[in-house]
């Protein structure tokens, strides 16, 4: 297999994790899938960017999935900032790009939302908590583990997690899984900063390191 250079891994990611956040502003946050449930074209992205570009980069499009996988040894220390900073930047891109998209023909004003409008903070913390250790936990066992080396149902696998994820605890915690996504989604003017360092982020990472403990103990 050609090894690919860092760049080409930086630019999968961010093709990756723009089009998955792209998507999720446009779908979930203005609502352009219209009566189809944002968790079909959520998941639908998510899983042909894998497919298209897990053999580049892994296909991370996440900063817990990339700490999640590092800690396991699966992921080079010194390819973790990189992808970190790809994604961050791709999620703000792909939040600007919707709005560009969107407003193009409707201009309606967005007001940030609290994530406790109605739902109460423990409530948001263990949606984002555990699905997010059920999403890495996934991926590390689908695609960093050698007893599954080779399988073709990765993708499906991990996309079905999110499509899971978003129609279970989206009315709750807006179902992100994914510092990238809720950074998008604040640029966006959907959420408050300060509400998702520690109602979304801290979870999240939380949610990778006990998956990564969780893989370890069955492996």
């Amino acid at each position: 297999m050609t090894e690919h250079t860092l760049q080409q891994k930086l630019i999968a990611e961010f093709i990756g994790t723009f089009f998955l956040t792209l998507t999720i502003c446009l779908t979930a946050v203005f609502g352009s899938s219209s009566s189809t449930h944002p968790a079909f074209p959520i998941a639908a992205t998510l899983m042909v960017m894998i497919y298209g570009l897990g053999h580049i980069s892994g296909a991370h499009f996440n900063p817990a999935v990339t700490m999640g996988i590092w800690i396991r040894g699966a992921c080079d220390k010194s390819d973790v900032l990189p992808y970190i900073s790809t994604q961050v930047l791709a999620g703000i891109t792909g939040a600007m790009m919707s709005i560009q998209i969107y407003t193009e023909e409707y201009q309606i004003p967005l007001e940030a939302d609290s994530l406790l409008s109605s739902h109460d903070y423990s409530s948001v913390l263990l949606a984002e908590l555990l699905f997010t250790f059920a999403l890495v936990f996934v991926i590390l066992n689908v695609a960093t583990s050698e007893k599954t080396a080779g399988n073709h149902y990765f993708g499906f696998a991990i996309a079905s997690v999110v499509f899971a994820g978003v129609l279970t605890v989206g009315v709750v915690s807006m179902a992100s899984f994914n510092p990238a996504v809720s950074i998008s989604l604040v640029a966006v003017g959907k959420l408050k900063l300060t509400e998702v360092l520690w109602l979304h982020m801290a979870p999240q990472m939380a949610g990778a390191f006990i998956a990564v403990q969780a893989f370890k103990a069955t492996h």
